[in-house]
């Protein structure tokens, strides 16, 4: 089993020291990969390594023959096609998720619109979208100051569910820390309750 593990807080995890979405994925991976004895991680830190935004040399390395592209577009689409590489030889993708302003990440942002890229993860058909990354298991730690599960501010789950299932990858569970910022309290029973969560799988 091929797992795919993507950090997208903007702050580095180390020492036991920063990012808790990041934390949260470490302990879910940790899991993962004890119950397959086989399994290979790969990680992809997104605070460490950060994916450009898409700009415009990127669009232009989209909309030209491979064969055409100058030095400079080539090396941007490769940054992509790596991204896209890691996907698709992925069963499992674990993605940490921080809150920001009610949204994702700018690195979890720029991550999707690396790997969603037409003729390659999607497609359009006679019948519609085809997403070509079908049978990948999606899990998404969501870390959040506040309480926001099924509520209308939550607009991750939403937004994530949409992204995810048009380039195919349909089956997504949801893992919530919440409260993290409303007081130690809080902060120990939103990790707790993600644990029981993570500990269910």
């Amino acid at each position: 089993m091929n797992i795919l593990q993507i950090n997208t807080s903007a702050r580095v995890y180390e020492n036991n020291q920063g990012s808790q979405s990041t934390r949260l994925a470490n302990e879910l991976v940790a899991k993962l990969a004890a119950a397959s004895p086989d399994a290979k991680v790969t990680v992809r830190d997104l605070a460490r390594q950060p994916q450009p935004a898409l700009d415009e040399t990127a669009l232009q390395a989209l909309f030209t023959p491979a064969e055409q592209r100058s030095p400079e577009q080539a090396a941007r689409a490769a940054l992509d096609d790596a991204l896209i590489a890691e996907v698709q030889a992925a069963d499992v993708l674990v993605l940490g998720v921080p809150m920001y302003n009610f949204g994702v990440s700018s690195q979890l942002k720029n991550w999707i619109d690396a790997i969603v890229k037409a003729r390659t993860t999607f497609r359009y058909t006679e019948t519609g979208v085809e997403g070509l990354l079908p049978g990948k298991k999606v899990y998404a730690v969501l870390t959040r100051g506040g309480k926001y599960r099924d509520q209308p501010a939550d607009s991750q789950v939403p937004y994530l569910r949409t992204v995810l299932g048009f380039v195919g990858m349909t089956d997504v569970e949801f893992i919530y820390a919440e409260g993290l910022a409303m007081g130690p309290d809080a902060e120990a029973a939103g990790l707790a309750e993600a644990r029981e969560q993570i500990a269910a799988l």
